[in-house]
């Protein structure tokens, strides 16, 4: 497709496109969505333009000079895996490209993102930091917190100090709930843009935006917090918002899908925003299947690595691939070698896939290893569940 570029007095426009003669691969298209991101403010960070993941923060960057820390981790991301995937195609030339600008990007961070006790969330059009100590609002964000761990852990300290002060700052267990940044906007000089215009502690202006707060409980349970992730998991199921009857009074929404937000501010604080909400639910999907079953599939061959409560011996998984079905057993052992045998033979790390239509018999065992949480956890009014 092609259109007119966005004019430099433009946040968007509205139009329809036309085809373009031009055609190209999936993988060529990617090569020049990355080579476009590429494009840093004077922190060497990436330009936030009007929005990032946040889009509500749309005048942050409007001017053309604004930073994203969160987009800086989240494109530190993307250039490691990408480079993986140039590899396989051996174009040699964007996997320099990939690293070069992977190396660039981590150094910058950890040069013009640390705030002491967490990380940054942006600069201002005008260098002024946010997501900071000294920030008026928004002090801290829960988003460069957890990506920071979900891109890779490149200072391991400091992602595990961030996650320490997101534990203490933004997670809400009386309310049952985890803010995506705390305090929210009301007064502040720097306008972050058109989330200043929700209530302070609803939606994205520092209510729970359950999306991020999904990454959030991925990164506890990447820093090896197991039962702390799945503390956090029942807070945010929705289920244990509408238990009884005060619940349900203090929740209104169904208490059966995933909600987009939920409100922090008194006297509404707990109450359900919209439901029905894809992005939140899909998230939460993975984080349950993936981050805390560890069920991973690559192609044909399937990796199953859970991360167990303290008091779940073993799980059982029924998986099917294709028209063929697996039934997966996970024990938890006290010592004793890990393994994994499928139909009675041994196999390393991954259960190969076949679909072959017979039942498969699939017995894993992991070593019993728990680590203590960043802190204690508190009790929290709902059951994890």
């Amino acid at each position: 497709l092609e259109g007119r570029p966005i004019r430099p007095d433009e946040e968007s426009y509205y139009d329809l496109p036309n085809r373009s003669p031009e055609t190209g691969t999936i993988y060529e298209h990617c090569v020049r969505a990355i080579d476009h991101g590429l494009k840093f403010g004077e922190h060497g960070l990436p330009l936030i333009g009007c929005g990032d993941w946040n889009d509500g923060m749309n005048l942050i960057g409007a001017a053309g000079r604004g930073e994203s820390v969160w987009l800086a981790f989240f494109l530190l991301d993307v250039l490691k895996k990408f480079a993986d995937l140039a590899r396989q195609r051996n174009d040699t030339a964007f996997v320099a490209r990939c690293l070069t600008q992977a190396e660039l990007l981590r150094g910058n961070i950890e040069r013009h993102a640390w705030d002491g006790r967490w990380y940054l969330r942006a600069y201002f059009d005008n260098g002024e930091p946010l997501g900071s100590h000294s920030s008026p609002e928004c002090q801290i964000d829960s988003l460069p917190q957890s990506w920071s761990v979900i891109a890779g852990l490149e200072n391991p300290e400091r992602s595990i100090q961030a996650m320490k002060s997101v534990e203490q700052r933004l997670v809400r267990r009386g309310a049952g709930l985890i803010q995506l940044f705390d305090p929210p906007f009301n007064s502040s000089p720097n306008n972050p843009g058109y989330i200043k215009g929700y209530l302070p502690g609803v939606r994205e202006n520092g209510g729970q935006y359950t999306h991020a707060a999904v990454w959030t409980v991925m990164a506890f349970a990447e820093l090896g917090q197991t039962e702390l992730a799945w503390e956090l998991l029942g807070m945010l199921n929705p289920v244990n918002h509408g238990a009884n009857e005060k619940q349900i009074a203090t929740y209104k929404v169904e208490p059966y899908v995933a909600a987009a937000d939920v409100y922090a501010a008194s006297p509404h604080a707990g109450r359900g925003g919209w439901t029905w909400y894809t992005g939140s639910a899909g998230w939460m999907y993975r984080l349950i299947v993936e981050t805390l079953l560890g069920v991973q599939l690559e192609g044909t061959r399937l990796r199953v690595r859970p991360r167990m409560p303290k008091n779940w011996p073993s799980i059982t998984i029924h998986y099917r691939f294709r028209e063929t079905p697996y039934h997966i057993v996970v024990h938890r052992i006290s010592g004793g070698p890990e393994s994994i045998h499928v139909d009675g033979r041994e196999v390393q790390e991954w259960i190969p896939l076949a679909d072959d239509r017979v039942d498969h018999q699939v017995q894993v065992q992991i070593s019993d290893e728990i680590r203590e949480p960043l802190s204690q956890p508190r009790e929290f009014a709902h059951s994890p569940g």
